[in-house]
């Protein structure tokens, strides 16, 4: 099967398969177990961008979202005699980093009312650019219910299976199922007409 890789999509794969015979980052984790600061600076390097464009996606804001990733690292070096060697450290960072993103998102109260996203009038050559869409879909995702946003990231925008978001978020599959396809249609209703 060769070796593993640190891709989203690919860690995503690997959970599915039951992941590798030895965890990615098994050397790394047992390094910083072991009081090496170089190896868990090493881990921080291999998972801080997806941490963080994670928490981006969660939390809207990155000021937020960086000081989202710094609490998930944080919490690793505290319950890094928790972490098993033998499984990918990369649902476990996730996992983390959603708990973090809502309670960061309790503490800003983001949880307002579903209403209509505001846009104003763009320009029509404006309109059709991208960024302006993503700058549309990004309120929108971020209109919805912490759970349901969790879901619809990990799974349309992360990559991940149905069995892995469930798996992260630690629920069934039948509620990731209902969570996404709740938060697909509350996005098209909030964003009906606008792209």
């Amino acid at each position: 099967m060769g070796q593993c890789s640190e891709s989203a999509g690919e860690g995503a794969a690997m959970l599915a398969s039951g992941g590798c015979p030895e965890a990615p980052d098994a050397g790394l984790v047992g390094d910083a177990k072991a009081g090496d600061l170089a190896a868990f600076e090493r881990l921080m390097v291999l998972h801080q961008q997806r941490v963080r464009v994670v928490a981006l996606r969660l939390l809207g804001d990155p000021a937020d979202a960086q000081d989202a990733a710094q609490e998930v690292f944080l919490r690793l070096w505290r319950h890094l005699g928790r972490v098993d060697e033998r499984r990918p450290l990369q649902p476990w960072l996730y996992r983390i980093t959603v708990n973090v993103c809502r309670d960061i998102g309790r503490k800003r109260q983001v949880s307002e009312p579903l209403g209509p996203v505001c846009v104003t009038a763009p320009d029509p050559h404006v309109a059709a650019d991208r960024s302006e869409q993503r700058r549309i879909l990004t309120a929108a995702i971020l209109r919805l219910p912490p759970k349901e946003r969790a879901a619809l990231v990990l799974r349309d925008l992360e990559g991940f299976s149905t069995a892995e978001v469930a798996h992260i978020l630690g629920s069934s599959e039948a509620t990731v199922r209902s969570q996404v396809s709740a938060a697909r249609l509350k996005i098209r209703r909030l964003i009906g007409g606008v792209l």
